[in-house]
């Protein structure tokens, strides 16, 4: 098994490019991504950043179809994060959420909103994320920051050296 994350188990992506990773990362889609009309736009592994590309449906929304619920939007913000983390674990990873915050600044309705993920902090076993949602004009409408716990394929023991006996 080269991946904890169930989705990559016989993937190595350790060598692979970023145009790679963005390849096998946008060849099946979660169910999540597609239910949010999501689009995986690119990755930096290294920088530990990933964009997408959101579309708002109405059947996102209430107030007579012009507010989007929350809901939705976090879960735009939340998945562009999540990917910044197993971009940066060249999807070796998976990346549980153990703590997330919201702050909402602007209301959107339907339309185009961009989610930006960012790596800020990768250690042995936590990471810490954030990302923002914006719409096409730039402005900001979802601000999110994240804990996450780092889990890494266990590895085969390996025994070196003499069969045991006396």
């Amino acid at each position: 098994m080269n991946s904890a994350h169930p989705d990559f188990g016989n993937v190595d992506g350790q060598s692979m490019t970023d145009a790679q990773l963005l390849a096998v990362l946008r060849a099946n889609p979660p169910d999540p991504v597609k239910v949010l009309n999501g689009e995986m736009l690119d990755i930096d592994s290294a920088r530990g950043t990933c964009r997408f590309r959101f579309e708002i449906v109405p059947a996102f929304c209430h107030s007579n179809g012009r507010v989007c619920q929350g809901g939705f939007l976090t879960g735009m913000v939340d998945t562009a994060m999540a990917n910044a983390a197993i971009a940066k674990g060249k999807i070796a990873v998976a990346v549980p959420t153990l703590e997330l915050k919201i702050s909402f600044f602007e209301a959107m309705g339907p339309g185009i909103v961009y989610a930006e993920g960012r790596v800020m902090r990768w250690g042995g076993s936590v990471g810490f994320l954030d990302g923002d949602l914006k719409d096409e004009k730039d402005r900001l409408i979802v601000h999110a920051t994240s804990t996450i716990k780092i889990v890494r394929a266990k590895q085969a023991l390996r025994v070196s050296g003499a069969s045991g006996g006396v």
